[in-house]
């Protein structure tokens, strides 16, 4: 198979995945991924954002290197809790510059549902646009935080 074409298809078979999973409501609530969510392309090339494990987070956490970013909704809050000390956007495509730290070279690490739900990256990116300088995804998201045992606050 041609390089191009399996390129393109490799596109293809991931827009379709992410579609189809967040079209059945199986990640980031009742919301549509994002234009810039994994597996979504476009015409500008955007510098990727720093991804993390849920280990690398707990160990920056436990130095208070950094500060987690929640950018779920209610409904995933309210059933999964969020992690211990992270602010809570209002929306994760609208929120206000005054929701996040006035210090911008501070770490911050934005995280969603899970690796299909796209809002992390999408707050991230406009953390970048409003000057935040270290700006990071934990892609295993809340529920990765979750499954490996780590500690929650209600979300409620």
């Amino acid at each position: 198979m041609p390089a191009a074409y399996g390129g393109a298809m490799k596109h293809v078979v991931l827009a379709l995945l992410c579609g189809g999973v967040l079209a059945g409501g199986a990640a980031c609530d009742d919301r549509a991924a994002p234009a810039g969510a994994p597996g979504a392309t476009s015409g500008t090339a955007a510098v990727a954002i720093p991804e993390l494990t849920v280990d690398e987070l707990d160990h920056l956490l436990a130095r208070a290197a950094g500060t987690p970013v929640d950018a779920n909704g209610p409904v995933t809050r309210g059933s999964k809790g969020v992690i211990p000390g992270a602010i809570r956007l209002s929306d994760y495509e609208t929120f206000s510059a005054r929701e996040l730290p006035a210090d911008k070279t501070h770490p911050l690490i934005f995280y969603c549902a899970n690796e299909q739900c796209g809002a992390s990256h999408a707050a991230a990116e406009k953390a970048r646009k409003l000057g935040h300088r270290d700006v990071r995804v934990l892609p295993a998201g809340i529920m990765g935080w979750v499954a490996a045992g780590k500690s929650v606050e209600p979300g409620a």
